[in-house]
């Protein structure tokens, strides 16, 4: 065996990684276009109008939540660069860091400042890292896996649940759609009052970045080490994902609309709650769920 053969790295899959950057593309273009064309006043804790309100908002995205999804594609880059490519691998993980620094991201005051820049930084060494593993190994995703089926009723699932605030993200309110709607009736006179404001909402970043978690656990990674860890994250991400679409949805769809009177606590930021310690028992569970099916397809690949 030759020492290139030796060196040659796992061709791990970008496919998962690159499509999810082409979501939140999109994501962070429609969140431009509404804030830079709706009054702050409408939106949610923010001050600047027009293009430079629209960039500002765009700035803080790059903390909350890209910036969290940038460190599971940063992961499985490297692993199909290898060591060599730690030189930005690591800064790349470390500027992302910085958003969960408190204060950096502060929800009741969403204008961008120069502190914002650090994470945005991260996100962009991170779309790098994916672009160049995606030159070794190409934008194939990883093959079929066990587990599929469930990923896709489970995205479906929340993609359904999300509509308000995918519209909200557009700039509109989305009308009556079953028993969720964007809309609440209070007062005796019937007036019709916005259960969920316009712009984006953290319950929509926890759907994305539950949905980022789903898909991209679909990649095997050939590093033994960027295997556990790069499952640790992503179990962690999807658990804190889906505990802060649940918190945030049953906020506005039931005790918005007075159908419960108890509210699950916000879980956005890490804090010595019960909120957190199920976000940890979810997770675990997740890892469990990841490597149980990582198995399976181990053991349907071997030969009979």
């Amino acid at each position: 065996m030759s020492t290139a053969s030796i060196r040659r790295r796992p061709a791990t899959p970008q496919g998962e990684s690159a499509a999810l950057w082409a979501l939140w593309v999109v994501f962070v273009a429609a969140i431009f276009v509404t804030y830079t064309r709706i009054d702050p006043s409408e939106l949610y804790h923010v001050s600047r109008d027009g293009p430079a309100g629209g960039a500002s908002r765009v700035l803080v995205e790059t903390n909350f939540p890209i910036a969290m999804f940038a460190v599971a594609t940063a992961l499985i880059a490297m692993d199909a660069l290898g060591p060599r490519w730690w030189w930005l691998g690591a800064p790349t993980i470390a500027a992302c860091a910085v958003m969960a620094w408190p204060g950096v991201v502060d929800d009741g005051d969403l204008d961008a400042r120069l502190v914002n820049v650090v994470p945005a930084l991260g996100v962009a060494g991170a779309v790098v890292l994916t672009v160049a593993a995606s030159r070794r190994s190409g934008f194939d995703a990883a093959p079929r896996q066990p587990f599929d089926p469930v990923r896709i009723g489970l995205s479906a699932l929340v993609i359904f649940f999300s509509l308000p605030w995918i519209f909200a993200v557009a700039g509109v309110n989305l009308p009556e759609v079953g028993f969720i709607t964007a809309r609440e009736i209070t007062g005796s006179d019937g007036e019709i009052n916005p259960a969920v404001h316009l712009g984006d909402h953290h319950g929509f970043n926890g759907a994305l970045l539950l949905i980022a978690a789903i898909w991209l656990s679909r990649v095997q990674l050939g590093s033994p080490t960027m295997r556990r860890l790069t499952r640790g994250y992503l179990s962690l991400l999807g658990a804190y994902g889906a505990v802060n679409f649940v918190q945030d949805l049953t906020h506005e769809q039931l005790y918005k609309r007075d159908w419960v009177t108890w509210r699950i606590p916000n879980a956005s930021k890490p804090t010595l709650t019960p909120v957190w310690l199920v976000i940890f028992a979810l997770a675990i569970a997740a890892h469990a769920l990841i490597t149980r099916e990582a198995r399976v397809a181990e053991d349907a690949s071997r030969p009979d």
